[in-house]
């Protein structure tokens, strides 16, 4: 009976040679989207450099803040004035670590602001920063300014909710995402900015809520993805060269 001849060698590495090549282009494809994507998070933390140390701006015209309200916009440092409205105060809850060794609140207050023509329309505030022993609007009843205050700020858009985020309970006063649409409409104002301004420095003498919530938190790690993308796809290359030698030499 005669030997079964072996296979010719392209045949061997024909089937293992299309699907290397198919995950290959899948993950160097990966790897280049990676390199796309730092570029543009780094003109994106460039800009939002360039805007959260620039001069206040005075707040555009109602008819711009739809597009002011775009993540596009974020920490576009502006100025107002206004008039709070602190029985409708809300409250952002805040882990601990995120703004202080311990869990707290960002303080959200209503601006009422004048507009041309007698016409008035209201701004989210975020005041700052309270920890949660002085939750209680008596236990900070000096930061609770009254009058025309003078505000400069950040401008921040709606966060993303997570799946792992909580529901909100505006019945308690108590919001765990920062959603300035569906807060305005919970205290119904009228004529509200879909937006929050991140107030930068004190609007009261108390030394609660502390101001400065707008902090740059973007994660910028698109450059190690692309290196563990086209890494494994080096890996990939020397496996299926190993495979293929061992063929030849069988």
């Amino acid at each position: 009976m005669n030997a079964a001849r072996p296979l010719p060698l392209w045949r061997a590495l024909f089937w293992p040679g299309l699907f290397t090549g198919l995950a290959l282009l899948l993950l160097l494809s990966l790897g280049f989207w990676q390199l796309q994507r730092l570029a543009w998070k780094d003109a994106l933390l460039a800009r939002i450099a360039q805007r959260i140390d620039a001069a206040p701006a005075p707040l555009p015209a109602q008819t711009q803040w739809p597009e002011l309200a775009h993540p596009d916009n974020e920490y576009l440092r502006v100025q107002l004035s206004g008039v709070f409205d602190h029985s409708k105060e809300m409250l952002i809850f805040r882990p601990a670590g995120s703004h202080g060794p311990g869990a707290g609140f960002h303080v959200i207050t209503p601006l009422r602001i004048t507009l041309g023509g007698g016409r008035s329309a209201h701004v989210l505030v975020n005041r700052g920063f309270v920890p949660e022993n002085t939750r209680d609007v008596a236990a900070r009843q000096a930061g609770q300014t009254s009058g025309v205050v003078d505000v400069t700020g950040h401008v921040r858009s709606a966060e993303t909710r997570s799946p792992f985020t909580p529901a909100d309970t505006p019945d308690k006063g108590v919001w765990y995402t920062r959603d300035p649409v569906a807060m305005a409409a919970f205290v119904k104002l009228e004529n509200a900015a879909p937006f929050v301004v991140d107030a930068d420095s004190a609007s009261g003498p108390g030394e609660w809520p502390k101001p400065g919530a707008a902090r740059v938190r973007i994660p910028n790690n698109h450059l190690s993805y692309a290196l563990t993308w086209f890494g494994l796809a080096a890996t990939l290359i020397a496996v299926f060269a190993a495979f293929a030698w061992r063929k030849r030499q069988a």
